[in-house]
């Protein structure tokens, strides 16, 4: 196999020796200048196709607004129709003109004006003035309006021709009132042709056309566009009647945003055409290159093994088939089988636990369906000698030169020592967490035997009255049962304390149980009530009415709540005594989250020690273990929630605890 690559070698002729024909290369030259024209030509067909295409959905968008105008318009001539026919029904026409003109320019804010004139042109009402639009004859020395007047009398609504008032071109409408056959007078809307681009042009065709409205001689009335389309010269003018007079909708396509590309694409070709031509020259070397790229790729594939010689981590391939085709040194350490041994296997695997047989397998299809997660998984795999071990493995595509996938690559690392070291440290961190509850049920140790001592003298005090009531023979059933009640009411209430402070000191593993957050506080707040008191602290609960029920470990919380309150109690020793309160709130953020905050009115938190707040070890107390913060932030993050804190605006400092909900 060695002598292989030298012989192949001596097989090909040196480069020096290489004699090209001319008429070889001129082919090939002109083989790619034929490709350059052909490309080229290719590009201008697409761009006149491109220019066709688009003049074709400019003219479809013409018509389309055109039509849309016109039926505007149209609608607007109708409503005008219908107030005429019904002014001359109704009993109170001054009335019904000005309800229906004061509606009529309400929702269509193109009209300027409306007028209802008599059989004599003079305006008997008018929205918003009583004033005509326009005064005097025209060029032609004939009034415009009575003229309009006169051509509205063949019974239908009749359109004036563009003129300006204060710089806005104006066009008006005349629609006629007749009653049993006799003209009665005229019914005069005033459009703005601004405003009508402005409200019939929608935004998406402003966006892509400049609509222009254009009087007969050309010149400018009303135009809407977004930018400037005059360096353009893809336009398409339409009439547009009503109201005629010559009047053309001219709409102009802004520049296609595509001719820069399309340029950009023929210089690439044209550059890379030059760089093929220039290739061509270089061609008698690609000979000595393809040697020295055989022996730089034996060089590479030597360092490539020897490098995954080296690797810790097991590298394991296989083909399409699922057979095995390539293990390094590293996995076969890991299972204790040799090459020879694993090499053309197809499943299932010598090194497949048994009891894991099934679950195996499925991966193994998944895997090989292509539904292998990217994040990898865990698996337990058997070493030759039976002993067992947990892997991590990541699958890859294994794709070849061609870009075609042979199979599938993995790399496998054993993480038996570190689950170990995680289930350790897991259980050392349960362990700090009972500590942590154990230290601050000493620390409040005097605060809960005060509590306690409270019901236990009341029993004594209870038992003592019955003794002696007993001894002197005047009592009664009902003073007797009266004097029990309290008794048992104050043992219950002892009970209740040392059981609470059992649950609390007690160690267990952590418990997800429906809980409801109030009840938690409350617990809490019974527990360092006596304690604040002591202080001088006075503890408010805030508590919305509805909440929804979390799944949570109950004494987990109440251990983070209570070393918060403690800290807001401690932190508060040098406040003022009427501003000593330690607020909790507890309310809903949305459907997905509870928030808790922990208000206090201390001196607030320094923000260089704000960022070392809840590291491990780090304490603001000088006999302080530094883990009380830390080992909170850990069992709110166990609930998948946040702890972190936010400087109080008035003064102190608030501890902010949100915790999902989990949709049952």
């Amino acid at each position: 196999m060695k002598d292989a690559p030298l012989l192949h070698q001596n097989a090909l002729p040196r480069p020096a020796s290489l004699n090209w024909s001319q008429w070889y290369l001129s082919i090939l030259k002109g083989a790619v200048g034929l490709l350059l024209i052909l490309l080229i030509a290719l590009l201008w067909l697409l761009r006149q196709n491109d220019i066709d295409e688009q003049r074709s959905t400019l003219i479809a968008d013409v018509l389309w607004l055109e039509q849309s105008v016109r039926f505007h318009l149209e609608g607007n001539s109708e409503q005008l129709r219908q107030l005429a026919l019904d002014l001359t029904r109704t009993t109170d026409p001054d009335a019904l003109f000005i309800l229906r003109a004061r509606h009529i320019l309400k929702n269509n804010s193109e009209l300027l004006q409306l007028l209802w004139l008599d059989a004599a042109a003079k305006a008997v009402h008018g929205m918003p003035t009583r004033s005509l639009p326009r005064h005097g004859k025209d060029a032609s020395g004939q009034d415009p309006v009575n003229r309009s007047i006169e051509l509205a009398q063949l019974g239908k609504p009749t359109y004036s021709d563009a003129y300006w008032v204060d710089d806005v071109a104006q066009f008006e409408v005349y629609v006629p009132i007749f009653d049993e056959g006799e003209h009665r007078g005229t019914l005069l809307a005033v459009y703005s042709l601004p405003r009508l681009l402005k409200q019939q042009v929608p935004w998406w065709f402003a966006a892509k056309y400049q609509v222009r409205v254009l009087d007969a001689n050309g010149n400018l009335l009303a135009s809407k566009s977004k930018i400037d389309a005059a360096s353009t010269t893809l336009s398409y003018p339409v009439i547009f009647d009503p109201p005629g007079f010559g009047m053309v909708l001219q709409v102009t396509a802004y520049r296609a945003a595509g001719n820069l590309a399309q340029t950009l694409i023929a210089a690439l070709i044209v550059v890379l055409a030059a760089a093929v031509f220039w290739s061509l020259w270089a061609v008698r070397g690609l000979i000595q290159r393809r040697i020295d790229a055989e022996q730089a790729l034996r060089s590479e594939y030597a360092f490539r093994k020897a490098m995954e010689d080296s690797l810790m981590v097991g590298m394991r391939a296989r083909d399409m088939e699922g057979r095995v085709s390539y293990v390094n040194p590293a996995f076969l350490q890991m299972v204790g089988f040799s090459a020879d041994e694993l090499i053309g296997l197809a499943p299932p695997m010598p090194y497949w636990a048994p009891e894991e047989m099934e679950r195996t397998l499925q991966l193994h299809n998944d895997v090989r369906e292509g539904k292998a997660p990217h994040e990898g998984f865990e698996i337990r795999l058997m070493h030759k000698n039976g002993s067992r071990f947990d892997a991590l493995v990541y699958e890859a595509p294994l794709i070849d030169a061609d870009g075609e996938q042979t199979g599938w690559m993995a790399s496998i690392i054993d993480v038996t020592a570190r689950k170990h070291a995680e289930e350790l440290a897991q259980q050392q961190q349960e362990k700090l967490q009972v500590t942590a509850r154990l230290v601050t049920m000493g620390e409040m140790a005097s605060t809960l035997a005060h509590e306690l001592n409270q019901p236990l003298a009341a029993i004594t005090s209870y038992n003592t009255g019955c003794l002696n009531k007993l001894e002197s023979g005047n009592f009664s059933a009902e003073q007797l049962k009266e004097a029990l009640e309290k008794l048992a009411v104050q043992a219950q209430r002892a009970g209740h304390i040392i059981r609470r402070v059992h649950d609390f000191v007690r160690k267990s593993e952590p418990k997800r149980v429906p809980c409801d957050l109030a009840e938690v506080i409350d617990d809490s707040i019974g527990f360092i009530e006596g304690a604040a008191k002591a202080r001088g602290v006075r503890i408010v609960r805030e508590i919305q009415g509805m909440r929804p029920e979390l799944l949570a470990d109950p004494v987990m919380l109440e251990q983070v709540l209570l070393n918060l309150m403690r800290n807001g109690i401690e932190a508060m020793r040098h406040t003022p005594s009427e501003q000593r309160r330690l607020t909790v709130k507890l309310s809903q953020l949305d459907r997905q989250q509870m928030e808790i905050r922990v208000v206090d009115r201390g001196p607030g938190i320094p923000p260089e020690v704000e960022e070392k707040l809840f590291t491990p070890r780090f304490s603001t107390k000088a006999d302080g273990m530094g883990m009380g913060l830390n080992i909170c932030r850990s069992i709110i993050e166990f609930h998948h929630g946040r702890l972190w804190v936010e400087a109080n605006p008035d003064g102190g400092s608030i501890f902010i605890i949100t915790l999902p909900i989990v949709q049952q």
